[in-house]
């Protein structure tokens, strides 16, 4: 309980400050979005949290609206084509994910944390399900700062695994550091 209050706080405080410091370039990114293609600025998406309380995440939407939406966008043909010319800049940066931030706040997710799965990405946790189900999941974590895209979903389980059972405000406190400089190199982002 000590744990989790400390971690919700700094995860409370650091967003604030965020959101101030950011507010300049999230204005200029929700209009440049609205500029660039018809359409909400907004992206959400069904996540499992933890518990298993579904949430919607948040991202700066970074594709046409006519893209279809029964299929994931990694099954689509060509899914270039659908991304907007913001998009493209969105996500090779990460910037696409800053509006996860009011997730924070409402107490979804944590500024680190595991990735935030779809429900069926559950069952590929196998014996480590439990292990992501007891923590909010994290805009940043280990597998963002360890090769991101670049790295195999089992050894993203792993990463998620080790953070929960080893998680220290030192641990979150690195990653938050280690995430600045793996988006500044813009490593493992597509």
């Amino acid at each position: 309980m000590y744990r989790n209050g400390i971690k919700r706080l700094l995860a409370i405080l650091l967003s604030l400050c965020g959101m101030l410091v950011l507010s300049p370039l999230l204005l200029i990114l929700c209009i440049a979005i609205k500029v660039d293609s018809p359409g909400p600025i907004l992206f959400k998406q069904k996540r499992v949290g933890i518990h298993k309380k579904h949430f919607n995440i948040l991202k700066f939407r970074t594709m046409r609206i006519d893209t279809p939406h029964d299929m994931p966008t990694h099954l689509l043909k060509d899914p270039d084509q659908y991304i907007t010319r913001v998009g493209h800049f969105l996500r090779k940066t990460s910037l696409d994910e800053l509006p996860q931030i009011f997730n924070v706040l409402k107490g979804e997710m944590s500024l680190v944390g595991p990735r935030p799965i779809i429900q069926e990405e559950l069952e590929r946790y196998g014996e480590y399900v439990g292990d992501y189900l007891m923590v909010k999941p994290g805009i940043t974590g280990m597998w963002q700062v360890s090769g991101r895209s670049d790295i195999e979903y089992h050894e993203r389980v792993l990463l998620d695994s080790w953070y929960v059972r080893n998680w220290s405000v030192w641990i979150d406190i690195v990653m938050l550091f280690k995430t600045f400089a793996v988006v500044a190199m813009r490593k493992g982002a597509y």
